[in-house]
């Protein structure tokens, strides 16, 4: 059952996320609007629904699906840190759906359409259980029990995608990593002088916007139209990254960075050649350290951080060119994609696998 698309008040979270709240709800219609007349063009379904988490956190998800067939696997968005699913993540949805995949994505807590106080990431744990027990809820329904199951992160998306095949580690049948962050580069780690201090402010003023920053929808984003179609958007956080977000990405990146050797399962990582906002050398660094017996790293020269968004057109091709050629070498119709696909439904359906 859908949960009313209402929206409420947090109590005590004072006068700023109110006026967060009325930018992003005026300026939604219109996005809406334009994103229900993109899918109509195309051959997909595209659905969205409210749904409240373990946590107690109003959640909003949204899936587009092939139109008329049954699709050849799943594949679960991760979007990247101030983003979202719906207009954010659309034209991805989009191209993967027209492939005859079911695509699924959800906005974090503090992100898009969720509730919470926008760009606020009170837990990164929290996050990654809250898409963990959505995206599996998916998995578990009796029409996609026997699918394939993709995950898709984007930029922090990555480390979401990373930290949720960790929890599960022979759950997923593969990850595509779109310029992930998964380490911070030496040049930007603070001073264990200025981590103790903002460990301490932390639990004062957790949600204060004073984390110096560089407006990263400039370096990320190449093209201009794009840029624009972000700033305008009311679901995008565009202010100074909050204390304890700050805290919480850095905490996470560090941890990923000491256990990239614990990936296992079947990677595609994607980066750009000139991306300044996560570095490229660090995925190639994944790419190296997982353990992963099918694993592939593509290097796009003079490429941004946004290499599936706001690069040329012919540019956004190539890479979900190989995006979906990676996925069509590992979905069901290859022996070896069958054979394995069997192997993880007989694991999952032993009541022993359960116990562990």
């Amino acid at each position: 059952m859908k949960a009313p698309m209402t929206r409420k008040r947090r109590r005590g979270s004072g006068k700023e996320e109110g006026e967060e709240e009325a930018e992003r709800v005026g300026g939604g219609a219109v996005w809406c609007a334009r994103r229900g007349a993109a899918e109509a063009k195309e051959d997909i379904k595209y659905d969205e629904e409210f749904i409240f988490s373990p946590r107690g956190v109003k959640q909003f998800t949204c899936r587009w699906l092939p139109h008329n067939q049954g699709p050849k696997a799943l594949i679960f968005i991760c979007h990247g840190y101030a983003m979202e699913c719906s207009i954010s993540m659309r034209d991805t949805g989009i191209r993967l759906a027209k492939a005859g995949f079911a695509v699924y994505g959800i906005d974090y807590e503090g992100h898009g359409k969720s509730s919470g106080l926008q760009g606020y990431i009170p837990s990164f744990d929290g996050l990654v259980d809250d898409c963990s027990h959505y995206f599996m809820s998916i998995c578990e329904k009796q029409e996609y029990k026997k699918k394939q199951r993709f995950l898709l992160g984007e930029s922090m998306g990555g480390s979401a995608a990373l930290l949720l095949h960790r929890k599960h580690p022979t759950y997923w049948h593969g990850a595509i990593l779109v310029a992930p962050m998964c380490k911070i580069a030496a040049n930007m780690r603070p001073h264990p002088m200025v981590i103790s201090i903002l460990d301490k402010l932390c639990k004062i003023i957790p949600t204060w916007r004073i984390t110096p920053t560089q407006d990263i929808i400039d370096i990320a984003f190449k093209n201009p139209e794009k840029r624009k179609e972000v700033r305008g958007n009311p679901y995008c956080y565009k202010g100074r990254v909050r204390l304890n977000t700050a805290r919480e990405l850095f905490i996470v990146s560090l941890d990923i960075e000491k256990n990239l050797q614990q990936v296992s399962l079947p990677l595609l990582v994607v980066h750009g050649g000139d991306d300044i906002v996560t570095d490229p050398s660090v995925s190639k660094l994944l790419y190296e350290s997982a353990s992963s017996k099918d694993k592939t790293f593509k290097l796009y020269p003079g490429m941004w951080h946004a290499l599936t968004s706001a690069e040329p057109p012919e540019s956004i091709d190539l890479v979900f060119s190989d995006v979906l050629s990676w996925l069509g070498d590992r979905t069901v119709g290859s022996d070896e994609a069958r054979l394995e696909l069997e192997r993880k439904t007989k694991h999952e359906e032993d009541p022993s696998s359960k116990l562990k």
